[in-house]
């Protein structure tokens, strides 16, 4: 079928160590999500030196999920703000 897409592989650095992501997802996205992987644990590697990588992967899920969350969020309200006005 014309309109599925395929899966690409695409290889990326994490904190020193390669994975291979296979994704729909054009590679210069995931380029772009693993740096920002990168640069989070790198930032969270900085405020607390003596973590290991598993702490410290563990720890830039949970930044990553609570800034997610808090978008998400704010988006809601936008669109129940944007909502209301056309309503009222």
């Amino acid at each position: 079928m014309e309109d599925e897409k395929e899966k690409k592989r695409t290889t990326v650095t994490i904190y020193g160590q390669q994975y291979t992501v296979v994704s729909y997802e054009q590679s210069s996205h995931v380029a772009d999500v693993a740096a920002v992987v990168d640069n989070k644990m790198r930032e969270i590697k900085k405020m607390n030196p003596y973590l290991d990588t598993t702490r410290l992967a563990v720890l830039t899920a949970v930044n990553v999920v609570d800034e997610y969350i808090k978008l998400v969020d704010k988006l809601q309200q936008l669109e129940n703000r944007e909502k209301e006005e056309n309503d009222g």
